[in-house]
């Protein structure tokens, strides 16, 4: 049957393909066998005509949008198919793939070389029995188009390489060109810190992260001038020093001593040789930090603080954790309370004052003055503050966090001032508070009620204050009751009704507790860790 060359109806023109590959083949045997004493080619197809064949017809004529799989990947303004589904087929079957037809000639003129081939190799086989049936293939055939890694665009390859680890990204940089300029990319080390040992100096290896765009670095050690790193990573944005012992003002000097606007975040916490002096260089050189570590930098002063209120306007977020000499006085100088600073540190969004046991009642309220910009502030051990400081948190209308962890003069009475106006808090810890008890919880319950996390490890709290926030914070994530010994089983079962948007749930050292009791809270939706502990199974 000649072939028709006008533009059919698809399915038409496949038939008629299909018809002239048949009778080319030699007939319609059942199998594909070959009707003139050659050898089964493969499995047939429809008509007769081997399936290897049907396949690479189908592939040549079938149009986008009405193959079978119908799958794009799309970059930009590109478009390109992936390969059409191949039934599986011995390696010595392999034939030349050709990109989709839109014409029937395309796939006339395939079918037709297809056919020859099917000829030529029965043609082989009748003649020599004792070798093994193969047929024709070009040398050189030209690469296959779709979605194998091999073909994807660079952009492609690069978006893949981002979710690799570190060490995987080295290994892959290995397989070829193209994958290592993908690697190599700066899109992909985007957020990757470099941790170094700074033993020499290392001008290739500056080179090297500038090369990848890596912006962050984490020194582990260091033995050479922190000014070579300066200078080597211009475009330095993160720097972590932190427990790097031997770091003193002498090095922050000569690594501080050009104006570094790139620098965001610097980490010097348990530097402990640094002074005041090094916080001076970075409030002159360091005007863009937003983000400022100091935690055990015992050696700071209230005058460092009046160093960082005076250079540092952008600072969001201020750690000074064990800082045992800041004071009230400090505090101040942040709020913009001395005449140098001016307005002080108005965009801090964080405030660590963990373990600083010299503030008192008077620095809550210079915080609530001046640093209304507060979402998360930390107090925990900070052992000479008292309920009345609370009453100055409590006019904070942005205030979200607040960890009062070990404050030991908090009471029942600071949670009634506190929930007076911090109706905006969402997360909320009084953890070894012991003069926390049911009282503090009903406090809770009328004001704070849109708490998600709520710490009461040791307090002295019963069943009775677990009914109270049970019927009160629906939207409760996250409850820490650890060592409360006097929860029982009944104070758990008021939890598994009412709160059933808990997520996590700490139930350390509650020895009251019975297997009754877990069986119970288990049964929370949402529920997706839950620390036992201690915990005695009575």
């Amino acid at each position: 049957m000649a072939t028709n060359t006008e533009l059919l109806p698809f399915h038409h023109q496949t038939i008629a393909v299909l018809n002239n590959l048949n009778s080319h083949c030699g007939g319609s045997g059942s199998n594909g066998a070959a009707t003139s004493g050659g050898s089964a080619i493969g499995g047939a197809g429809a008509g007769g005509a081997p399936s290897w064949a049907m396949d690479e017809l189908y592939q040549q004529t079938e149009l986008p949008g009405l193959t079978r799989t119908g799958a794009t990947t799309t970059h930009h303004h590109l478009l390109r198919f992936t390969p059409y589904a191949l039934h599986h087929r011995p390696p010595h079957h392999q034939l030349q793939t050709l990109p989709p037809a839109l014409y029937l000639q395309h796939a006339a003129a395939a079918a037709a070389a297809a056919a020859a081939a099917a000829a030529h190799a029965q043609h082989h086989h009748h003649h020599h029995h004792h070798l093994p049936h193969r047929p024709a293939s070009p040398e050189s055939p030209p690469p296959v188009e779709g979605t194998h890694i091999s073909n994807l665009f660079p952009e492609l390859l690069e978006q893949i390489f981002e979710h690799l680890p570190v060490r995987d990204l080295g290994r892959a940089a290995q397989v070829c060109t193209a994958w290592r300029d993908a690697a190599y990319a700066k899109s992909v080390w985007k957020g990757v810190e470099a941790k170094l040992h700074l033993k020499r100096s290392s001008p290739s290896l500056f080179n090297c992260l500038v090369k990848r765009g890596i912006k962050k670095v984490q020194i582990l050690s260091l033995r050479r001038s922190l000014k070579d790193l300066v200078l080597g990573v211009p475009a330095l944005t993160s720097l972590n020093l932190s427990g790097c012992f031997n770091v003193a003002d002498m090095n922050l000097g000569h690594a501080f001593s050009v104006d570094l606007p790139n620098l965001k975040t610097l980490d010097l916490s348990l530097c402990k040789q640094i002074t005041d002096t090094s916080l001076g260089r970075i409030a002159q050189h360091l005007r863009n930090l937003e983000t400022l570590e100091l935690g055990g930098c015992c050696n700071i002063t209230n005058t460092g603080l009046l160093l960082i209120a005076w250079g540092l306007k952008k600072l969001k977020h201020l750690n000074l954790r064990s800082c045992w000499h800041i004071s009230d006085q400090g505090i101040g100088h942040l709020a913009g309370f001395s005449r140098e600073t001016a307005e002080g540190n108005l965009q801090l969004e964080y405030l660590g004052l963990q373990d600083c046991q010299r503030l008192s009642d008077e620095a809550l309220g210079h915080i609530a003055q001046g640093l209304t910009s507060l979402k998360s502030i930390n107090l925990s051990f900070c052992v000479s503050v008292t309920d009345s400081g609370l009453k100055h948190l409590a006019r904070m209308p942005k205030l979200e966090q607040l960890n009062l962890r070990s404050c030991d003069n908090i009471s029942d009475i600071g949670m009634a001032y506190l929930t007076e106006g911090g109706s905006g808090i969402n997360s909320l810890d009084v953890s070894f508070c012991d003069k926390i008890s049911d009282q503090a919880l009903t406090h809770i319950a009328q004001g704070l009620y849109r708490l998600r996390s709520l710490s009461l490890n040791q307090c002295q709290i019963t069943d009775h204050g677990m009914l109270k926030i049970a019927k009160a914070l629906h939207e409760l994530e996250n409850l820490n009751i650890g060592q409360c010994s006097r929860i029982t089983d009944k104070g758990l079962q008021t939890l598994a009704e009412d709160l059933t948007n808990l997520k996590t749930i700490d139930l350390y050292g509650c020895t009251q507790l019975s297997s009754k009791g877990i069986d119970i809270i288990m049964k929370l939706p949402k529920l997706q860790k839950l620390n036992l502990g201690l915990w005695l199974v009575r």
